[in-house]
């Protein structure tokens, strides 16, 4: 919701109905490529696309015998498979996912390339590179206790969230499963990409500090490495 602090009520308020949050994406990536060792056995390389990212899902990588490499959010698909990654991660961040159109431009480049895992920003970021849509939510998700249930099993998870838009789950139809659904507004919370060893959440499974139920979902990113689908 849009607001503007003023001594009286302004006789016009369009520029508090046109204003939005642009070029926050370019503003919190990083601005050169950053590696980081695996601890213990390096196992897998993973090639980051930090949209605005945590340390927590590098920790989270790293852990897991990945050598990790953050690179800017406007990196060429060309440059990111140069690397030689057994993977790519696509982070969280923040303001309009559609806004992100050369992001979304590199993205289709990589899909079905690499295993790619997409979190918050990185799910819809990986959805609009698919052929969905995005939606700006009335209020939002916000908190560490965002229920989510597992559409493929019996589960419903306790997750953290912080987004304000949604990936439209009818706009997927025929491209990608939904695997994860909230369980107060049904909107769409996790995608897989049958046949293109990708898949993405909005909640945040590595968050500090908060829930850890959905841990897991690194697990099933180091097993599609591993040739697992």
């Amino acid at each position: 919701m849009n607001a503007k602090l003023c001594r009286e009520i302004p006789k016009d308020l369009e520029d508090i109905r046109r204003y939005a949050v642009t070029g926050v994406v370019a503003a919190e990536s990083c601005k050169q490529p950053q590696t980081f060792p695996a601890q213990g056995e390096q196992k897998y390389r993973v090639a980051v696309m930090d949209y605005g990212a945590k340390r927590s899902i590098v920790a989270q990588l790293q852990a897991r015998g990945c050598q990790v490499t953050v690179l800017p959010q406007d990196t060429p698909a060309e440059e990111v498979l140069a690397l030689q990654p057994d993977g790519i991660m696509l982070t969280n961040g923040p303001g309009d996912p559609a806004e992100n159109v050369y992001c979304i431009q590199q993205l289709k480049k990589l899909v079905g390339k690499l295993p790619i895992f997409g979190i918050c920003l990185g799910h819809q970021l990986l959805a609009l590179a698919m052929g969905g849509r995005t939606v700006k939510m009335k209020y939002g998700h916000r908190g560490v206790n965002q229920p989510v249930r597992d559409l493929t099993g019996d589960r419903t998870y306790i997750t953290s969230q912080n987004h304000g838009y949604a990936v439209v789950s009818e706009s997927l139809a025929g491209v990608g499963q939904v695997i994860f659904e909230n369980a107060n507004d049904h909107t769409c919370e996790g995608v897989a990409y049958p046949g293109m060893r990708c898949f993405s959440v909005q909640f945040r499974p590595e968050a500090r500090s908060g829930p850890l139920d959905t841990r897991f979902l690194f697990d099933r990113f180091i097993d599609m490495m591993g040739g697992q689908d």
